[in-house]
């Protein structure tokens, strides 16, 4: 029914996008839809559900629709939905305030909060959209801390998110150097699109001989002209045209893509005609760029690698000269593939790359799509043996789409459309560096050149500078407190830091909650040595014969206490093995030493008794394996053990018309507090636990678990027939055996 009344709303707004179509242009609606996600509270990134719609080339519109649905009818609260859009790249998000890594730069991405009752739906409508992948990414307020335990109903809310477009299929290309005729009302703007290729350092698009319907062509008409795509980080380039001819220019436009252009009119019921062309002027082109036809890739990288060794060693040497028509350096890049979410580029020619004051040097890096799920750094060093630099300094500018080809302390780091990167560094600051989370996909520029404070340089004409540009999954590796984690949403790939003994961020290098040594030390010897609890149940199992008993208390012990020290967040951590095979051990001997417990507190038959023992064993191993943190692989060995025990002890006070155990004092000293032991333990374990208390929390839990043991194991049974032990065992560990006659 839901999914019926989403279809019926965004058919509902296709339909009055539809009424308002033109005849110069072609539309065409689409409509994509992502399964419902359950949220999760925000601790780290794998809490947010990502979703990555694709938008098509001239889409007018793109209506999104967001619902979220409460999977439950009980009350859980008030709780808003947080929801991210970004264009390129999935979203860069904060929602808890920490503290970002040095030189880390981001932009804010488009956030939205949906209040949710049992179901709540909200739009959002963006005119000219940008082509290509937009990224949702939906999650619930911060996390309180508090441990689920898995299998217990709780609040739990589903997100959906639905996309539909309307695209012109038949767009009118604007030709450089040609004149089109097109009209324009106010509900019917007009569309083109126009090719700007690489090299282009200035775009002008003119309108002229506008007039409408009632006018002649000298009337003043309004209009608005506006070039580019709405990205919602970045704006579109807009002008008001109150007059009969009108012109925008843009400069450093993106290379080697469309660009839109849309021209609105303000006349209420009048429909505008003018003429509108455009052209663009290649102001810097290098003669030639990358390799030549007789270069070896192999030489190439073999210099790179002999080249890298000695970074920071060599001396800046002269370039070749440039030919009187170039204005730039151009240096070509190799670009390498180490690993998933790994890239490393390298000049071609050694990692030192010359700078001069006359020209500047042009590095291009393209970055491919499946990187934009990890970080973009860049890395600008002095080489050491530039002494003449002096006061001077080298300022670079690191933009995506298009170069800025001119650096001064005037102009701005800046493309005609998109914001760069300004780094500077000199004698003083030798080391710049700059990290990009998530970045966009495209072909990134670096644009170097030596700035003089003086008219003249002196002997600082040629300064040498080793840029490292490479692609890594997490910020520095999320440091010494975090753990970079791979994650996927459907096909794509991205990382991001979990952070550990209090540490947060998005690099884990914001320590205002950070766990000190003497804490982390402290819930390490809490965890560990509460588990010596077990060895007055294993002397007591002992004692009263309980042999197969006391060694799984024991093995329960043991690997208790060595996960415990593996599982520890900071410093203090001790892993005798595989953590994931310590785990596996201390769950199957936790449920394992309950299942024997009770077992042996229901008196059956010594054939009954261990055949239901491995029964059981082997019953806890499988549903270990197939769900380790599952509710009923806990509660399934209890209820039944609980159950075969009533069981017998029904059938012994039938049988006997008495009631079982017989003693009163068994049942007011060793039952009663044994059952209180488990209970506190169990309520503990389920409703208690919270990161911050969960090191004294469990640390109490294996306390009362194994101090019930010692209250709820029956005495041995004089009348017991020993199985493989005899009734001669005793405490002085002499023992005897005899076959049967």
């Amino acid at each position: 029914m839901e999914a019926c009344f989403l279809r019926w709303l965004l058919f509902v707004a296709l339909t009055s996008w539809t009424l308002g179509d033109d005849g110069q242009v072609t539309f065409e609606s689409e409509l994509s839809s992502k399964p419902a996600q359950k949220l999760s509270k925000y601790g780290w990134y794998a809490s947010v559900r990502l979703q990555r719609f694709h938008i098509p080339e001239q889409t007018a519109i793109a209506h999104w629709l967001f619902s979220v649905k409460k999977g439950h009818s009980f009350n859980c609260g008030q709780h808003n939905v947080s929801i991210h859009l970004r264009w390129g790249a999935p979203p860069v998000i904060n929602p808890t305030e920490t503290v970002f890594p040095n030189a880390t730069l981001w932009d804010p991405s488009l956030s939205l909060i949906l209040p949710v009752t049992s179901q709540s739906y909200t739009t959002f409508n963006l005119s000219d959209p940008a082509p290509g992948d937009w990224f949702v990414a939906a999650h619930l307020p911060e996390d309180d801390g508090r441990i689920e335990q898995k299998g217990f109903p709780s609040c739990s809310y589903y997100f959906q998110p639905q996309l539909s477009v309307r695209r012109a299929a038949d767009t009118p290309v604007l030709q450089p150097g040609t004149v089109l005729t097109q009209t324009a009302a106010p509900d019917r703007p007009a569309r083109l699109k126009l090719f700007v290729p690489e090299f282009t350092s200035s775009l002008s698009v003119s309108v002229a001989g506008c007039s409408s319907g009632e006018a002649s062509e000298s009337a003043d008409c309004s209009l608005l002209l506006r070039l580019g795509s709405a990205s919602l980080q970045h704006s579109q380039t807009e002008l008001n045209c109150s007059g009969v001819n009108c012109s925008v220019s843009l400069s450093n436009p993106p290379w080697d893509s469309w660009l839109r252009v849309v021209v609105e009119s303000s006349q209420v019921n009048q429909t505008v005609t003018f003429r509108i062309g455009s052209n663009y002027t290649v102001g810097c082109k290098p003669k030639s760029v990358g390799l030549t036809a007789d270069d070896d890739i192999t030489k190439l990288l073999d210099k790179s690698v002999s080249n890298a060794t000695a970074t920071g060693t060599g001396s800046a040497s002269a370039p070749p000269p440039l030919p009187a028509s170039a204005c730039v350096w151009s240096v070509p890049v190799l670009y390498e593939e180490l690993d998933l979410l790994s890239l490393r580029y390298t000049p071609v020619n050694g990692s030192n790359v010359s700078v001069t004051e006359t020209h500047p040097t042009l590095l291009t890096y393209p970055l491919p799509p499946q990187a934009t799920g990890g970080t973009l750094n860049l890395q600008l060093t002095l080489n050491s043996t530039n002494a003449t630099l002096g006061n001077n300094s080298i300022v670079a500018c690191f933009s995506a789409w298009a170069p800025v080809l001119q650096l001064n302390h005037s102009e701005l780091c800046r493309t005609g459309l998109f914001m760069g990167y300004a780094i500077g560094i000199n004698v003083s600051v030798p080391k710049a560096v700059v990290r990009l989370p998530f970045p966009q996909s495209t072909t990134w520029y670096l644009t170097l050149q030596l700035l003089c404070n003086s008219s003249d340089c002196s002997n600082a004409s040629v300064v040498s500078v080793v840029p490292e540009v490479s692609v890594s999954a997490c910020v520095d590796d999320c440091g010494p407190y975090g753990e970079c984690r791979l994650l996927r949403s459907y096909t794509y790939l991205y990382s991001a830091c979990v952070c550990s003994a209090g540490w947060k961020g998005w690099g884990c290098t914001d320590g205002s909650t950070a766990q000190s040594y003497a804490r982390q030390l402290t819930a390490t010897m809490l965890l560990t040595l509460s588990n010596l609890f077990f060895l007055p149940a294993i002397v007591v199992a002992t004692r009263r014969s309980y042999i197969t008993e006391a060694f799984v208390y024991l093995f329960t012990m043991f690997f208790s206490t060595f996960y415990h020290a593996c599982d520890q967040p900071g410093a203090a951590v001790l892993c005798i093995m595989d953590y994931d095979a310590l785990q596996y051990c201390d769950f199957l001997g936790s449920i394992c030493s309950i299942w024997v417990t009770i077992l042996c507190m229901a008196r059956l038959g010594d054939a009954a008794k261990y055949t239901l023992f491995l029964l059981g064993a082997l019953l806890i191993a499988m549903s270990m394996q197939l769900d380790r943190k599952g509710l009923w692989n806990l509660l399934g060995p209890i209820l039944c053990a609980i159950l075969l025990m009533v069981t017998s002890w029904v059938y012994r006070c039938v049988r006997r018309r008495h009631c079982y155990p017989p003693s009163w004092r068994r049942w007011v000293f060793f039952l009663l507090p044994g059952a209180l032991c488990a209970l506190i333990g169990v309520c503990l374990y389920v409703f208690a636990e919270t990161e911050s208390n969960y090191y004294y929390t469990h640390s109490l839990w294996h306390i009362l678990v194994a101090g019930c043991v010692v209250f709820l194991l029956p005495p041995e049974e004089k009348d017991r027939k020993a199985l493989g032990w005899s009734r001669g065992f005793s405490w002085s560990w002499r023992w005897s055996w005899r076959p049967r006659m």
